[in-house]
């Protein structure tokens, strides 16, 4: 049973469909027709810890994927190399995501605006992700200035009191059968940030499938417990930024 439940417990791919926009919609909204085929250069996205912006980059990637279109994927400023730069310059690519653009040290920076003007150029796409906003972005005056040319939007995150209803139509689109207790005692007793709470709501939708049992607050309770006792200590997941 715990190996049945370690299983469980690997999170869904990042996607549209499992993130809730909340108070972001038309930031939804433009990030699709950017990734699909968006006019503009760039898409900076920043805001606070835990609010989706990593979810966001893979699933923008993971799209751009699905369709068809060339892409690629720094899930770090620091991925880009010099021989980052050279297969970019010759590859087909329609879209390049960097997560964690503020990340980047000065020698990164250097490279990033040599990759911004290769994606200018070749009328690349580019999706970055930021924990700060664009104006105290820590990178050089000319890279910031570039970054501004694009969309700029901030991620909010979900209020408090819209969580329970907007958990309950997550449940309700995909099928899974949620009580009122079970929201309440998950929103109590859980970890509070969206990404984590609909990683939990997947995982016990996957153990009462597994099990033949229905998702009740006693399921959770005992879900909650294995996972304090298994999980690390400390670390945002990939989800988390």
């Amino acid at each position: 049973m715990e190996q049945l439940a370690f299983e469980l417990a690997v999170p869904e791919p990042p996607s549209f469909a499992n993130f809730l926009a909340g108070r972001n919609a038309e930031l939804v909204e433009a990030l699709l027709a950017f990734v699909t085929g968006g006019r503009d250069t760039g898409m900076l996205i920043w805001g606070g810890p835990g609010v989706g912006k990593t979810h966001l980059a893979h699933a923008s990637f993971a799209l751009a994927q699905e369709r068809g279109l060339g892409a690629r994927m720094f899930a770090h400023p620091r991925e880009i190399d010099e021989a980052a730069l050279a297969s970019v310059g010759a590859a087909a690519e329609q879209v390049i995501v960097v997560d964690g653009i503020d990340l980047a040290d000065e020698a990164t920076a250097a490279r990033l605006f040599t990759l911004y003007n290769v994606i200018k150029e070749r009328q690349v796409r580019l999706i970055a992700t930021s924990r700060t906003p664009l104006a105290a972005l820590p990178l050089r005056e000319d890279l910031r200035t570039r970054l501004g040319w694009g969309l700029v939007y901030e991620l909010l995150a979900l209020e408090d009191a819209a969580k329970p209803a907007a958990l309950a139509g997550y449940a309700k689109g995909r099928g899974i059968v949620l009580s009122d207790d079970v929201i309440e005692y998950l929103l109590r007793h859980g970890r509070r940030d969206m990404p984590s709470l609909l990683a939990t709501l997947a995982a016990l939708d996957r153990q009462s499938l597994a099990t033949k049992r229905p998702i009740t607050v006693p399921l959770l309770k005992g879900w909650l417990q294995r996972e304090l006792e298994w999980k690390p200590a400390a670390a945002d997941t990939p989800h988390s930024a």
